[in-house]
C-alpha cells in the first residue's frame, strides 16, 4: 500500500500559538484507504528571560546615583534575529526633604504572545552629608591686640542642596584687663535636609601696650586749654579716663589749664579700657614762669609758644609769637626737626603755622609727626638778637 502525508497549519492568537493538522493516508492496489489524523495544538505560555545580571536594590548618597543599566531578553520561541522588546520606566517618590527620595526602576520584557517578565530595582536616595567650606582660611591664629584680622568671608557648597543657610557668631573672653584672651568665630552651615556643619576660627590675642607717654613744658602765666591727648603717642581710643596722678591741679576731661598754678612737675594718667589693646599711660607737664608779657623792645617781653596741639579743639592750634603787638616788627620764623631739616619758613609770619607739612618733612601726612621741634625767630628792625628754642608739636 502507498502512504501519503499532509500537514496544514491554522494560525492562532499570536505567532507562536497555532494548530497543526497532520494526515497519513494508506491506499492499497484496489483503492481501499485508511486515514489517520493528528492534531497538534501549539501554544506559548513561557515568558522571556533577561540576559544580563539584574541590578539589585540599594541605598546611596544623593550625589552617587548610577545611571540605569540597559537590559536585553531572550525567548524560547523567538525566531533567530527577532528581538524581544524590553521597556523601561522610572518613578520618583518624594521623601522628608528635597534630597531624600526613592527611585523605582522597572524593566519589562514581552514576547509576541504577550508573555512578560519584569524586574524592579528600588533605590533609596539619602542626603547625610553636611555642606563643606570652599574658602581657605586659618582655623587657629595668634596675634597681638593691634593686629586682629577681620572675619573672613567664607563660601560653602553642598553636593545636593542649593539652599544653604549660614549663621555666624563671634565671642570673646576679653575682660578689659591686659591678660591674654581668645576670640572664637563659628560658622554654622545647614542644608535642606538639616545636615549641619560647623567651622571654627580661634584667635589667641596677646595684650601689649602700644601707647607712649610724652612730656612738655608749659608756663603758668598762660591761660590756655592744653589737651593732654597731645602727649600720647600710639594707638588708643579717646573714650578712656584721665586722672591727675601728682600735683595740685584739676582737669576737664583731657583739658588742662596751667594758669596761675604752682611751679613744678605734674603727672596725669590715661586709662584706655575700651580698645582692643587696653593701656595705662602717664604723661608729664613741667610748669615754669617764662611767659611774662613785657613792654616793646625788651627781649624778655617776647612770648613764644611752647606747644602746638593741632587737633581741632581750638586750644594751642597755632605756633604764636606774641607780646610784640603794635611794635611794628616783621617776624621771620624758621622751624627745624630734630635732624636739623627746616620744615617751615616765613619771612612775614602771621601766627598761622599749625604743624602743616613742608617739602622737607618726612611721611605722607598733611601734619608733621608729634615730637619736639626747634625754632629760630628774628624780629626784623627790633634790634634784638634772634630767639631760638624747642617747641613741642602734638598732632594727634
Amino acid at each position: 500500500a502507498d502512504v501519503t502525508f499532509t500537514e496544514t497549519t491554522a494560525d492562532g492568537s499570536c505567532p507562536n500559538a497555532y494548530v497543526l493538522t497532520r494526515t497519513w493516508t494508506a491506499t492499497d492496489q484496489c483503492g481501499n484507504t485508511t486515514i489517520h489524523t493528528q492534531t497538534v495544538t501549539v501554544e506559548d505560555t513561557t515568558a522571556p528571560t533577561f540576559n544580563e545580571s539584574l541590578p539589585a536594590d540599594e541605598t546611596v548618597e544623593c550625589d552617587a546615583i548610577a545611571d540605569a543599566v540597559t537590559l536585553t531578553a531572550i525567548d524560547s520561541c523567538q525566531v533567530e534575529g527577532d528581538r524581544i522588546v524590553v521597556t523601561f520606566t522610572e518613578e520618583t517618590t518624594e521623601g522628608s526633604c528635597p534630597s531624600n527620595y526613592i527611585v523605582t526602576r522597572t524593566w519589562t520584557a514581552t514576547d509576541d504572545c504577550g508573555n512578560s517578565v519584569s524586574h524592579t530595582q528600588t533605590i533609596t536616595v539619602q542626603d547625610t552629608t553636611a555642606p563643606i567650606v570652599t574658602t581657605d582660611y586659618e582655623d587657629e591664629i595668634s596675634v597681638s591686640c593691634g593686629d586682629i584680622p577681620e572675619a573672613p568671608e567664607l563660601e560653602f557648597e553642598d553636593a545636593c542642596s542649593t539652599d544653604i543657610t549660614v549663621e555666624f557668631e563671634e565671642s570673646s573672653t576679653f575682660d578689659g584687663s591686659d591678660d591674654p584672651y581668645q576670640i572664637i568665630r563659628i560658622w554654622t552651615v545647614t542644608d535642606e535636609c538639616n545636615n549641619i556643619g560647623t567651622y571654627t576660627q580661634t584667635i589667641s590675642v596677646s595684650v601689649e601696650s602700644q601707647v607712649e607717654g610724652l612730656s612738655t613744658d608749659l608756663c603758668n602765666g598762660d591761660d590756655i586749654q592744653f589737651d593732654l591727648f597731645a602727649l600720647l603717642d600710639g594707638d588708643y581710643e579717646i573714650g578712656g579716663t584721665w586722672t591727675v596722678t601728682s600735683g595740685n591741679a584739676t582737669i576737664d576731661g583731657s583739658i588742662f589749664n596751667p594758669y596761675e598754678l604752682e611751679l613744678g612737675t605734674y603727672t596725669f594718667t590715661y586709662v584706655d579700657d575700651i580698645s582692643a589693646c587696653p593701656s595705662e599711660t602717664t604723661v608729664t607737664l613741667v610748669l615754669n614762669d617764662d611767659c611774662i608779657v613785657l613792654p616793646c623792645g625788651d627781649a624778655d617781653e617776647v612770648i613764644i609758644s611752647k606747644a602746638v596741639t593741632a587737633n581741632g579743639d581750638q586750644w594751642n592750634e597755632y605756633f604764636e609769637v606774641t607780646g610784640i603787638e603794635g611794635c611794628g616788627f616783621t617776624v621771620e620764623v624758621q622751624i627745624f626737626n630734630r635732624w636739623g631739616a627746616m620744615i617751615y619758613e616765613s619771612k612775614d609770619y602771621q601766627n598761622n603755622w599749625n604743624a602743616f607739612v613742608h617739602g622737607s618733612s618726612v611721611g605722607g601726612s598733611d601734619k608733621v609727626p608729634t615730637g619736639t621741634y626747634y625754632y629760630i625767630i628774628n624780629l626784623k628792625d627790633s634790634g634784638l638778637k634772634p630767639f631760638a628754642g624747642p617747641i613741642y608739636v602734638g598732632t594727634k
